[in-house]
């Protein structure tokens, strides 16, 4: 214990030294810049994916959850913590959501949470629930709520007149309380970044004159709170599960959601330090948080805190969502394609794995080796309950059901992106989409990208243009003889620089067509195990499932808790040398809606299989996949699905010789 806090005090004074040295004055450009929220629309499946959350849980919670109902962020009784966080989550996650769908309910709900809040901001300059209250006054809460408010100025510029004196009364009081230790707890140690991102959008777009202050502010966050830049050393970082190890810093940096969010840190403090090492400490980390706890569905393995590479150990929603968006950021300071791959594959395989086809019913953690879903005995999670696998309205803890819904929302609005000086229009996530932005000189840009990928290699992109500008679009890694074909000529391979294809538009009407397939691919997991997958897709074997509602809600009886058994036998090895790929075209060319549920997406892969010897834990989670087993039957084929439409599975296999 000693040995932690000599660690955490001398990176601490260090942190200090580093941001009050003398560094070059504003804030370092971002490699791309993001498109006011609003600008990019979801097209195709990808709007159907927004209107099934809509018509499930997250469109719901302000009708019947307390936490978002009866909120004290808007004067009710009802909150899950002093950090405060509910009600804030809620309104992140709903802005970009109502936006997107132009749903004009979402959008009234929003705008009251807005207005009671800023109606509310007391003489000190404090926003939150803890007003006119005894609470505690924590910063952390706030941050969720600062990041919806930049969201709906960005949608209404015109609400820029009420959010942004109200933010800049608020940063003169936290920066005193920092300045004085206070508002301080663990987690706003941990979380300083999102803070620090609010302070860049007012230096950025509204600085009012208070440059220095916001900038003093973010170095008082920093050297404050957490060091991201010694948690991410490769000396101190976990290479396996955290439970029996020993944090040198904060014990809630291993935490997952704190982990995911910290990813956000040091690209947000090298636009104040301008010091490349903050960019190559950030890049570091992310490789070494994949490399030791990575999951083939992208995401990594935290139930609670850091949980290794074993298949069965777990992974919490929030953190799925709020890595996406990590990701997003990291992207954009930093330029690497490396951060817009993840972000795809978590997309199209974590997050919707661990929720309903409906998405009434969410994980508080998913496995990649999930052969039941219910109240677990034994408990493979060392620091979370038996509960945390079964799908419903909160298990295990309640922070996902009001944070999740984010993840859609802010993928689509950061599917695009331009360059600093505004002459280049970057297509970055591939999937259905229409955008509608303005670039440098006045130049009005639409554009329509027709395509059911991750469902289909094809895209399709209609782009009108007032002027002319570079249009560029990501080719993802696992893209295999790709090509590209402008306004009706011969296809020619892509040709991508750091990730990006470049293509000169003149004025008028472009259309682009790109084929994007892409190569099975094996991947190595421990025990000798492999994990399948196909350009962004993980596939896993579906395995059959009853279903028992385990609970209903008294006011939503959509609202229920699901247990899912298995009805049929999992335990195969499958022959590498097998893999077939099927892609067929949905029947009508359109995705079946919800296309993330079982036999759902148009594509499959078969595999020839055996019957193996694979031990259990109780009835509720399969033990290690077996080294090189036995057959015990004959051989036969089985057929492996999109990872995000299954709900059971086995996502990581021993391997067999068929011959």
């Amino acid at each position: 214990m000693m040995w932690s806090l000599l660690v955490s005090l001398l990176a601490s004074l260090v942190a200090r030294e580093a941001v009050q040295a003398q560094t070059p004055s504003g804030l370092a450009p971002k490699k791309f810049l993001s498109i006011p929220l609003g600008n990019v629309k979801p097209a195709g499946w990808l709007h159907d994916q927004l209107v099934v959350q809509n018509n499930g849980l997250a469109g719901h919670e302000h009708d019947f959850y307390d936490y978002v109902a009866q909120t004290d962020w808007m004067g009710g009784p009802s909150f899950y913590s002093n950090l405060e966080e509910a009600g804030s989550y809620w309104f992140n996650a709903m802005v970009p959501h109502g936006v997107l769908l132009d749903d004009t309910t979402v959008q009234s709900q929003v705008q009251q949470f807005l207005d009671y809040v800023l109606d509310h901001q007391d003489s000190t300059g404090w926003l939150g629930p803890e007003v006119n209250t005894t609470k505690p006054r924590y910063l952390w809460g706030r941050y969720p709520f600062f990041f919806g408010a930049i969201q709906m100025v960005e949608a209404n510029p015109a609400l820029a007149t009420r959010v942004v004196p109200a933010l800049h009364t608020f940063v003169a009081l936290a920066n005193t309380m920092l300045h004085n230790g206070q508002g301080l707890e663990d987690w706003t140690r941990t979380r300083w970044e999102d803070f620090v991102m609010t302070l860049q959008w007012l230096y950025d777009f509204y600085p009012e004159g208070k440059e220095d202050l916001l900038i003093d502010t973010m170095k008082q966050l920093k050297y404050t709170g957490d060091p991201w830049e010694d948690v991410f050393k490769e000396e101190y970082f976990p290479t396996i599960a955290v439970e029996h190890l020993q944090n040198p810093f904060n014990v809630l940096t291993w935490h997952g959601v704190n982990m995911a969010e910290g990813l956000k840190a040091l690209p947000a403090t090298y636009r104040f330090t301008h010091n490349q090492s903050d960019l190559d400490a950030a890049s570091k980390g992310w490789d070494l948080l994949f490399q030791y706890h990575g999951r083939p569905s992208g995401i990594y393995a935290a139930d609670e805190y850091l949980a290794g590479l074993e298949a069965i150990r777990g992974t919490e929603l929030c953190l799925v969502v709020e890595t996406m968006f990590s990701g997003s950021f990291l992207y954009q300071v930093i330029g690497d394609p490396k951060f817009a791959d993840r972000v795809e594959r978590i997309t199209y395989n974590a997050l919707p794995a661990t929720l309903t086809g409906d998405m009434w019913s969410r994980q508080y953690l998913q496995q990649q080796n999930q052969i039941a879903a219910k109240n677990m005995n034994p408990n493979p999670f060392p620091n979370d309950g038996a509960y945390s696998n079964v799908f419903g309205l909160e298990p295990n803890y309640p922070c996902c059901t009001v944070n999740h819904p984010q993840g859609w929302p802010k993928f689509i609005s950061n599917a695009f992106v331009t360059s600093p000086n505004g002459q280049s229009l970057v297509h970055v996530y591939l999937g259905p989409f229409s955008v509608n932005t303005t670039l440098t000189n006045g130049n009005q840009v639409s554009v329509v990208v027709d395509t059911l990928y991750p469902f289909g290699d094809t895209l399709s992109t209609t782009i009108h243009a007032e002027k002319p500008f570079t249009y560029q679009v990501r080719i993802p890694s696992w893209v295999s003889k790709g090509t590209i074909a402008i306004n009706g000529g011969a296809a020619h391979a892509v040709a991508p620089s750091n990730g990006l294809h470049s293509v000169s538009v003149k004025a008028g009407t472009t259309k682009i067509v790109l084929n994007l397939p892409a190569d099975i691919t094996v991947e190595s997991r421990p025990h000798g195990s492999i994990a399948v997958h196909r350009g962004p897709l993980h596939y896993a074997y579906d395995i059959a499932r009853s279903s028992k509602v385990l609970t209903r809600n008294t006011q939503q009886p959509l609202a229920v808790d699901l247990e899912f058994d298995a009805t049929a036998a999992w335990q195969y090895a499958i022959d590498p040398a097998s893999l077939v790929f099927h892609g067929g075209a949905p029947a009508g060319g359109a995705l079946p809606s919800p296309v993330f549920d079982t036999g759902r997406p148009p594509f499959t892969i078969t595999a020839t299989a055996c019957p193996i010897a694979w031990g259990v834990a109780g009835d509720t989670f399969a033990a290690s996949p077996p080294t090189s087993p036995a057959c015990t039957g004959a051989a036969t084929n089985i057929t492996l699905w999109p990872y995000g439409a299954t709900k059971l599975r086995i996502g990581e296999f021993p391997t067999f010789k068929a011959t």
